[in-house]
């Protein structure tokens, strides 16, 4: 199967020109994302919904949000994904189903594993005949929900809600809206100690710590019908632990998910070989499951002695236990492990004798079997009926050890590299001449593992006017960035919902920017003192002080002079050396939306004609003071496909290259400035100035195509300005709507905006504000 777009021109016959294009930006990253099986299926998924005629949104929102649906659990979920909303078409409008599909990442993300995924699609098909108009209140709040419960708990917590207001469909509303004193009950009721996607980082970077080496894990299923959950176990050598944990006792949840991945991890680093069930009875492969695990805990106590108290907190078996086999399992289950634990039992004595004596065998389980077998002999003297269901470890931290019992071939090179699956697709920065050694390598294609990268195009030596870009017909594709929203209805971020796409700027006519420069002439001139000003001056005396580094010889000489003439001496006869400098960073951020191609009233030329002239006359100014500055620029065509041009990055010099990148400079599409502004901060996160400015020129509010509310936009773009202010970046507005008042003090704050009355005077203020802003 092909990687190459071109190649699946059938299923691209039926899909929106603005469709394609937004694939076209996706495609660089979906092409790491799934294998050729996986990508058949995705364009095949946005095919068969385009077919359903619910509109582009419901295609659009499929081709961003699909990549990364299989990015977090794998790409076999996509096409059950497809599926499931080819079957809700019948059921629902397309509205619930694009959010069904616009939230199937945050499930994802959230669930982690891919038969978790499966349930979760199940259940929305249920939830959708039993509260149809529960939905999507629901999925608003999804993210609140699968934050403090497991999949099980929100099954438990939707299908009450549905039975009880089956025919009221106002409470059914409220309910799934956590609007009801009822709804938040149940959910109370539901909630779990600790998800284990909480807390899975962490509990990687805990057993990478330890044993130096990679181990994956994954959430079992097991709280999705009963509250019990299952024990932890480890199939195909992942470690699969339960998708919620409460507090046992005193111990936190988070100890008992360390413990129990630690203890999954020590039979994975310890098992070399499994152990063999040949003629062994159920109750002898009890007794050797305990002493087994016995066998790698003692092992990684060795080397990590703290261990032993992480495990021992979680045995609660005592003495006084003996009604059952599973009593004594669990006593002798402690006392192997714990040296304090006091049991005078003779059964589990012998046991603790003969596991002391084998102390220099620990490294062969054979010593596992040997001892088991010998006390599950003993153990048949106490007369006591063994039942494998209910005759189980209590220690919730223990697996069920089906990892040693397997029957199968076992392979231990195969478990140290369980979980690596195909490398991934790398990008690697060269120069022009590793570059022109390998830029023919046949065979290599947009598969390749390694991808070469060079900063600036490549140009061939028989040609130098046509680069490899142009003559292959690929335009240069930046990888897209995903960046939150903030919903103010909700009060929360919907995760990874906007997407960026870099976009390379055209070039113009350069004497577009030589008549620029000739128009404000006289401007010019009158900043040039201003400007000279604001250079930074080196290293600067300051004189006339009382307490300074070094003596100023003319005024020490003035001050004996006064003393010889019986007059008060000037004390300030000390001087100091001070360096002057200039330490920042400024972003100029542009709106290129649709409405800068008005003219302005009562004038011939354009506000996007104004703002390339205020933009020529401030790069030329700040060039002249000398800091580093960038020009960026963006426009929107819905969340899906923000796109956002890099006119002149920081370490680029103004020159002809960003010049003719300006006069080229275009207004098109909508205005979505909160996700602009994040990709904006991303950039000046990146430079080590003490100072960082972002500069935002704009003719009209936060507005785009797929959003009804205008205080939505306005919301997100004040919560990305406090975001950037938290980063230390400050951002200030110019902005040319004379109606701006309204909004754009909420938005920037009281002191960080300026509203242009005189349009036509943009060009002059513009220097001017930034020599007021950096002095």
């Amino acid at each position: 199967m092909s990687i190459n777009l071109d190649d699946y021109k059938e299923l691209l016959e039926d899909l929106e020109p603005e469709s394609i294009a937004l694939l076209r930006g996706i495609w660089p990253e979906a092409t790491k994302i799934f294998s050729p099986r996986g990508l058949d299926n995705y364009l095949k998924g946005a095919s068969a919904l385009r077919g359903l005629g619910r509109g582009r949104g419901l295609v659009d929102t499929w081709i961003d949000e699909a990549p990364e649906v299989a990015k977090e659990v794998g790409e076999d979920v996509v096409g059950e994904l497809a599926t499931a909303a080819l079957t809700l078409a019948s059921r629902t409008s397309g509205a619930v189903i694009e959010l069904v599909l616009a939230t199937a990442p945050t499930a994802a993300k959230r669930l982690g594993d891919a038969q978790l995924f499966q349930k979760y699609l199940q259940f929305l098909n249920i939830l959708i005949a039993q509260a149809p108009r529960g939905v999507r209140p629901m999925l608003d709040k999804l993210d609140v929900l699968f934050g403090q419960l497991t999949l099980g708990g929100l099954r438990r917590w939707a299908l009450w809600g549905a039975h009880a207001h089956r025919t009221n469909y106002e409470e059914q509303i409220k309910y799934f809206s956590l609007d009801s004193k009822e709804s938040l009950a149940v959910l109370q009721r539901e909630r779990k100690g600790t998800l284990f996607v909480d807390v899975q980082r962490r509990i990687n970077m805990y057993l990478r710590a330890l044993w130096a080496r990679d181990f994956f894990m994954k959430p079992t299923s097991g709280d999705f019908e009963t509250r019990e959950g299952y024990q932890p176990f480890i199939e195909g050598y992942f470690i699969h632990l339960p998708d919620a944990y409460d507090a046992h006792g005193d111990v936190a949840a988070s100890e008992v998910y360390r413990a129990a991945a630690a203890h999954a991890a020590a039979h994975l680093v310890e098992t070399k070989t499994p152990i063999s069930a040949e003629a062994l009875n159920p109750l002898q492969m009890a007794v050797i499951a305990v002493v087994e695990d016995a066998r790698v805990e003692a092992l990684s106590i060795r080397r990590f002695p703290g261990l032993r108290q992480i495990w021992a907190a979680l045995h609660s078996a005592t003495p006084e236990m003996n009604t059952s086999i599973g009593d004594y399992l669990n006593r002798l289950a402690r006392a192997l492990l714990d040296p304090s634990y006091q049991d005078h039992d003779a059964w589990v004595a012998e046991g603790r004798l003969l596991f002391a004596r084998a102390q220099g065998r620990l490294d062969s389980h054979h010593l596992s079997w040997e001892i088991g077998v010998q006390l599950a002999h003993k153990l048949k003297d106490k007369k006591i009926p063994f039942n494998p269901r209910t005759d189980q470890l209590t220690a919730p931290y223990l697996d069920d050890n089906r990892y040693f019992w397997e029957f199968e071939e076992f392979d231990f090179e195969k478990s140290l590299s369980a979980g690596y699956g195909a490398p991934k697709q790398v990008r690697k920065h060269v120069s022009v001449m590793e570059f022109a050694n390998e830029v023919e390598v046949e065979g290599a294609g947009d598969d390749a593992q390694e991808i070469w990268v060079m900063g600036t195009e490549f140009f061939p030596y028989e040609d130098a006017g046509i680069s490899f870009n142009q003559s292959e017909g690929k335009e240069p594709v930046s990888q897209p960035y995903h960046y939150a929203e903030w919903d103010y209805q909700i009060q929360l971020e919907r995760p990874a919902w906007v997407t960026v796409q870099e976009k390379r700027a055209k070039s113009g006519d350069m004497q577009l920017i030589d008549d620029i420069a000739t128009q404000y002439r006289r401007e010019i001139a009158r900043m040039k003192f201003l400007l000279d000003a604001m250079q930074p001056q080196g290293v600067q005396r300051i004189r006339k002080l009382e307490d300074g580094d070094e003596i100023d010889l003319n005024a020490a000489i003035s001050s004996m002079i006064d003393m010889r003439m019986g007059m008060q001496p000037d004390p300030r006869f000390m001087m100091r050396s001070v360096r002057k400098i200039r330490d920042i960073s400024v972003l100029v951020l542009l709106d290129l939306s649709e409405s800068t191609n008005e003219k302005v009233a009562g004038q011939d030329f354009s506000v996007l004609d104004l703002t390339r002239q205020a933009t020529v006359l401030l790069a030329d100014a700040i060039n002249k003071i000398g800091d580093p500055f960038a020009i960026h620029g963006f426009c929107s065509d819905g969340r899906h496909d923000v796109e956002y041009y890099r006119y002149k990055d920081f370490d680029q010099p103004y020159t002809e290259v960003p010049k003719a990148r300006l006069a080229g400079m275009t207004g098109q599409l909508s205005t979505r400035m909160g996700a602009a502004i994040r990709h904006a901060n991303h950039h000046l996160k990146l430079q080590r100035s003490s100072k960082k400015l972002l500069l935002v020129i704009t003719d009209g509010e936060p507005a785009d195509v797929d959003v009804r509310d205008p205080q939505y936009l306005r919301y997100d773009t004040k919560k990305a300005v406090e975001e950037a202010g938290r980063c230390g970046v400050v951002t200030y507005c110019m902005s040319l709507d004379p109606r701006a008042d309204q909004y754009v003090s909420r938005i920037f704050g009281a002191k960080n905006y300026m509203v242009v009355d005189h349009v036509e005077r943009l060009p002059e203020k513009l220097p001017l504000l930034y020599a007021g802003l950096t002095r």
